[in-house]
């Protein structure tokens, strides 16, 4: 069975423009990748676990920030991986320079022994629809259309 996520587009309205926010993935194999690399907070679930509930506490394990407020259904989407991510959409405003994201550990560099800790997300940061379009890994820009679908095209 191909693997399951919940994520949260985050967006807040300035001068009559949407601007979303992203985050980057941390470690090695994305440091240097800009365009196609940003995504939606996000993680995996399980069957037993709500998508919902799964995509509020990814969105905190991933930034260190808490969305108390309603989040709207944006639908799934299937990535080319296989992965089905289910997002849903959350009005809020977020200092990307306060981002505290958890962490991992892989071997690195490989075949070292070497263990290295690494930021699941290492920035985030707040995008124009047109930019996000760039920055969104290619799978999830359903997901930017559908928001401004929602909101009326603000």
């Amino acid at each position: 069975m191909a693997a399951r996520s919940a994520g949260t587009l985050v967006y807040r309205k300035r001068a009559e423009a949407i601007e979303v926010l992203l985050v980057h993935p941390g470690g090695p194999f994305w440091q240097n990748r800009d365009l196609g690399a940003w995504s939606v907070p996000k993680g995996e679930y399980a069957d037993h676990e709500d998508a919902e509930a799964t995509a509020r506490r990814e969105f905190t394990e991933e930034t260190g920030w808490t969305i108390a407020g309603v989040m709207t259904p944006l639908g799934d989407i299937r990535q080319k991986a296989g992965k089905t991510v289910t997002a849903f959409a959350a009005e809020c405003d977020f200092n990307p320079a306060t981002l505290a994201s958890n962490s991992f550990e892989m071997e690195w560099p490989p075949r070292s022994g070497r263990v290295a800790s690494f930021p699941e997300v290492d920035r985030a940061g707040w995008f124009s629809l047109a930019d996000a379009h760039e920055k969104i890994i290619e799978g999830q820009r359903p997901l930017l259309d559908r928001l401004e679908e929602l909101l009326g095209g603000v």
